[in-house]
């Protein structure tokens, strides 16, 4: 099976075409902003210009824009090319590249939220989601704690917060390790992951001037 791989919730847009267990193509550029530009482009260069017979898409979480691209892209050529579609979590898609350098260790995935805040969530020896996701400032997430091995791109500065020795793993999600996601945590229902609120308030909810 061909498989397309398309990650766009972070500051890491990349894409990755496999074929069973060969890669055939793989592009990851860090970029401040300009994904919705980017990865059509990146696609249309990829082998076939990318064609497959299922695609796996982040649902984030991360940028609201980031990840509502990836999924726009991902529905149009699912329904172009009559191909699956599923979605995966981005912060599994970390613990997941973390446990690949450390293998069947427990990790705390902690990535930028923005407004100050870090996305956190604990996945067990298993690469499965010990708890919640949460969007948490940096003073809660000290008295949440962490695992011995943290992962994500505010690796070390939630190490540093907590002020002890711990395994730090400074790391971006890259398609090209999708194929390291457990299939349990595929999914159809392709549905954003947020991890908090909306910036701007919805028209329904503002209060008349």
């Amino acid at each position: 099976m061909r498989v397309l791989a398309i990650e766009t919730a972070s500051e890491a847009c990349s894409i990755a075409l496999t074929e069973g267990a060969a890669m055939l193509a793989h592009d990851h550029r860090v970029m401040a902003r300009g994904h919705a530009e980017a990865l059509v482009p990146m696609i249309g260069a990829l082998p076939d210009k990318g064609r497959a017979d299922r695609i796996l898409v982040s649902l984030g979480p991360g940028s609201f824009t980031g990840v509502r691209i990836g999924l726009a892209t991902a529905r149009a050529l699912g329904f172009a090319w009559g191909a699956e579609v599923l979605g995966y979590p981005t912060l599994a898609l970390i613990a997941a590249q973390a446990q690949a350098l450390h293998p069947g260790e427990p990790v705390t995935v902690c990535m930028n939220g923005g407004h100050g805040e870090w996305f956190v969530q604990d996945f067990g020896a298993d690469g499965l989601p010990a708890n919640e996701l949460s969007s948490m400032a940096p003073a809660a997430a000290l008295a949440a704690g962490a695992r011995n091995l943290i992962a994500g791109n505010r690796a070390q500065d939630f190490a540093a917060l907590l002020g002890d020795a711990r395994q730090i793993i400074p790391l971006l999600p890259d398609a090209g390790q999708v194929g390291l996601v457990p299939d349990a945590l595929l999914t159809a229902h392709l549905a954003p992951i947020y991890g908090r609120g909306a910036d701007a308030t919805p028209m329904a909810l503002r209060k008349p001037a």
